[in-house]
């Protein structure tokens, strides 16, 4: 695929050890093994999910969009918000750029 053979695969295992030592090797295949793993998980439910809505559509059903169940979905978001990675962090990010934006509209009047 990248036509990489034995040799240059040996070379980057050198350059990695070099860069990351010895201890930290466990934790970066730990690491990549997880996120590997999760989004695995995250492209099955997504094939999942369409492979649900084709069904419903070959049967003549008609399938359930997000704007059928608005009420559903916010409550869903709301209670699954916290478990997003980085979410807690871009709301505060976002929160305290509105303070700055709104400390330099106070000391910037023209």
């Amino acid at each position: 695929m990248f036509g990489l053979g034995a040799p240059e695969l040996l070379v980057i295992l050198i350059i990695v050890l070099l860069l990351f030592g010895g201890r930290r090797l466990p934790e970066l295949g730990r690491a990549l093994g997880r996120s590997v793993r999760e989004f695995k998980k995250a492209t099955g439910r997504e094939k999942e999910e369409i492979s649900t809505w084709v069904g419903a559509q070959k049967e003549g059903q008609a399938p359930s969009s997000p704007q059928d169940q608005p009420e559903e979905n916010e409550r869903f978001l709301q209670d699954n918000l916290e478990s997003i990675p980085g979410v807690r962090e871009a709301q505060e990010i976002k929160k305290t750029a509105s303070k700055i934006k709104t400390a330099g509209k106070f000391f910037f009047r023209k």
